[in-house]
Protein backbone atom coordinates (compact mmCIF):
# COMPACT_ATOMS: atom_id res chain seq x y z
CA UNK A 1 0.00 0.00 0.00
CA UNK A 2 1.29 3.43 -0.88
CA UNK A 3 0.46 5.53 2.14
CA UNK A 4 1.89 7.22 5.19
CA UNK A 5 0.03 7.58 8.48
CA UNK A 6 1.01 9.60 11.53
CA UNK A 7 -0.66 10.08 14.92
CA UNK A 8 -0.48 12.73 17.61
CA UNK A 9 -2.52 13.50 20.69
CA UNK A 10 -3.61 17.15 20.71
CA UNK A 11 -4.77 18.82 23.93
CA UNK A 12 -8.10 20.00 22.51
CA UNK A 13 -11.60 18.69 21.94
CA UNK A 14 -12.27 16.87 18.68
CA UNK A 15 -14.97 19.44 17.91
CA UNK A 16 -12.43 22.29 18.15
CA UNK A 17 -9.92 20.51 15.91
CA UNK A 18 -12.64 19.64 13.41
CA UNK A 19 -13.84 23.25 13.33
CA UNK A 20 -10.25 24.34 12.72
CA UNK A 21 -9.85 21.89 9.82
CA UNK A 22 -13.15 22.85 8.19
CA UNK A 23 -11.90 26.44 7.79
CA UNK A 24 -9.88 26.39 4.54
CA UNK A 25 -7.85 29.41 5.64
CA UNK A 26 -6.43 27.36 8.51
CA UNK A 27 -4.84 24.80 6.20
CA UNK A 28 -1.77 27.02 5.87
CA UNK A 29 -1.20 26.36 9.58
CA UNK A 30 -1.31 22.57 9.21
CA UNK A 31 1.89 22.03 7.30
CA UNK A 32 5.49 22.69 8.29
CA UNK A 33 6.64 24.67 5.26
CA UNK A 34 5.29 27.66 3.38
CA UNK A 35 3.86 25.50 0.58
CA UNK A 36 0.17 25.95 1.49
CA UNK A 37 -0.85 29.59 1.58
CA UNK A 38 -4.18 31.34 2.24
CA UNK A 39 -7.56 30.09 1.09
CA UNK A 40 -9.13 31.38 -2.11
CA UNK A 41 -12.55 31.13 -0.45
CA UNK A 42 -12.80 30.95 3.34
CA UNK A 43 -16.34 29.52 3.43
CA UNK A 44 -16.43 26.59 5.86
CA UNK A 45 -16.23 23.09 4.46
CA UNK A 46 -19.71 21.59 4.77
CA UNK A 47 -19.55 17.97 3.63
CA UNK A 48 -18.65 15.44 0.96
CA UNK A 49 -18.63 16.94 -2.52
CA UNK A 50 -17.67 20.39 -1.22
CA UNK A 51 -14.68 21.92 -2.96
CA UNK A 52 -12.28 24.41 -1.48
CA UNK A 53 -9.30 26.10 -3.06
CA UNK A 54 -6.06 27.24 -1.49
CA UNK A 55 -3.18 29.25 -2.86
CA UNK A 56 0.05 27.29 -3.02
CA UNK A 57 3.67 28.13 -3.73
CA UNK A 58 6.41 25.72 -4.71
CA UNK A 59 9.45 26.62 -6.79
CA UNK A 60 9.51 23.12 -8.32
CA UNK A 61 5.92 23.65 -9.53
CA UNK A 62 6.70 27.00 -11.15
CA UNK A 63 5.87 29.18 -8.15
CA UNK A 64 2.30 30.20 -7.34
CA UNK A 65 -0.62 27.93 -8.21
CA UNK A 66 -4.08 27.13 -6.87
CA UNK A 67 -5.03 23.69 -5.57
CA UNK A 68 -8.70 22.76 -5.73
CA UNK A 69 -9.67 20.13 -3.17
CA UNK A 70 -12.69 17.84 -3.38
CA UNK A 71 -13.96 16.70 0.02
CA UNK A 72 -14.43 12.92 -0.07
CA UNK A 73 -15.19 12.09 3.57
CA UNK A 74 -16.84 14.21 6.23
CA UNK A 75 -18.17 13.05 9.59
CA UNK A 76 -18.79 15.86 12.06
CA UNK A 77 -16.02 16.01 14.68
CA UNK A 78 -14.52 12.71 13.42
CA UNK A 79 -13.32 12.62 9.80
CA UNK A 80 -12.41 14.99 7.02
CA UNK A 81 -10.64 13.96 3.81
CA UNK A 82 -10.01 15.53 0.43
CA UNK A 83 -8.63 14.79 -2.99
CA UNK A 84 -6.35 17.52 -4.38
CA UNK A 85 -7.27 18.44 -7.96
CA UNK A 86 -6.42 20.83 -10.72
CA UNK A 87 -9.20 22.80 -12.36
CA UNK A 88 -9.55 22.56 -16.13
CA UNK A 89 -10.57 25.50 -18.30
CA UNK A 90 -14.10 24.03 -18.50
CA UNK A 91 -14.37 24.13 -14.69
CA UNK A 92 -14.14 20.36 -14.20
CA UNK A 93 -11.67 18.96 -11.68
CA UNK A 94 -8.86 16.52 -12.45
CA UNK A 95 -7.68 14.57 -9.43
CA UNK A 96 -3.99 13.85 -9.07
CA UNK A 97 -4.66 10.48 -7.44
CA UNK A 98 -3.50 11.24 -3.89
CA UNK A 99 -5.58 12.18 -0.87
CA UNK A 100 -5.29 13.54 2.65
CA UNK A 101 -7.40 12.44 5.61
CA UNK A 102 -7.72 13.44 9.27
CA UNK A 103 -9.35 11.05 11.74
CA UNK A 104 -10.17 12.42 15.19
CA UNK A 105 -10.83 10.27 18.26
CA UNK A 106 -11.41 11.47 21.79
CA UNK A 107 -8.59 10.40 24.07
CA UNK A 108 -8.06 10.67 27.84
CA UNK A 109 -5.87 13.71 27.48
CA UNK A 110 -7.30 15.34 24.37
CA UNK A 111 -7.89 14.09 20.85
CA UNK A 112 -5.92 11.47 18.97
CA UNK A 113 -5.38 12.92 15.49
CA UNK A 114 -4.43 10.53 12.69
CA UNK A 115 -3.22 12.05 9.43
CA UNK A 116 -3.10 9.83 6.34
CA UNK A 117 -1.51 10.64 2.99
CA UNK A 118 -2.30 8.06 0.29
CA UNK A 119 -0.93 8.17 -3.24
CA UNK A 120 -1.89 4.66 -4.42
CA UNK A 121 -4.25 5.96 -7.15
CA UNK A 122 -1.67 8.29 -8.69
CA UNK A 123 -1.08 7.30 -12.31
CA UNK A 124 2.39 6.66 -13.73
CA UNK A 125 1.97 9.71 -15.98
CA UNK A 126 1.11 11.96 -13.03
CA UNK A 127 4.00 10.56 -11.00
CA UNK A 128 6.36 11.41 -13.85
CA UNK A 129 4.84 14.89 -14.27
CA UNK A 130 5.35 15.85 -10.64
CA UNK A 131 8.70 14.13 -10.14
CA UNK A 132 7.62 10.95 -8.37
CA UNK A 133 5.66 9.84 -5.37
CA UNK A 134 5.42 10.24 -2.52
CA UNK A 135 5.66 14.00 -2.95
CA UNK A 136 6.53 14.42 0.74
CA UNK A 137 8.47 12.25 3.21
CA UNK A 138 6.91 10.54 6.22
CA UNK A 139 8.44 13.22 8.46
CA UNK A 140 6.22 15.78 6.70
CA UNK A 141 3.15 14.19 8.31
CA UNK A 142 4.74 14.20 11.76
CA UNK A 143 5.71 17.85 11.29
CA UNK A 144 2.23 18.66 9.96
CA UNK A 145 0.61 17.29 13.09
CA UNK A 146 3.06 19.29 15.21
CA UNK A 147 2.06 22.40 13.22
CA UNK A 148 -1.63 21.63 13.75
CA UNK A 149 -1.03 21.14 17.48
CA UNK A 150 0.85 24.45 17.74
CA UNK A 151 -1.83 26.31 15.78
CA UNK A 152 -4.57 24.94 18.05
CA UNK A 153 -2.57 25.83 21.19
CA UNK A 154 -1.84 29.33 19.87
CA UNK A 155 -5.46 29.97 18.89
CA UNK A 156 -4.78 30.48 15.17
Amino acid sequence: MERFTSNRTVDAAASDIFAFLTNPDNHQHTEPTDWVRDAVDTSPITGPGHTFAVNMFLDAAGGHYVMHNLVTAFEQDRIIAWLPCSKRSDGELDAGGWWWRYDLASHDDGTRVTLTYDWSDTSAAMREEIGGMPAVPMSFLDDSLASLDAAIRNGK
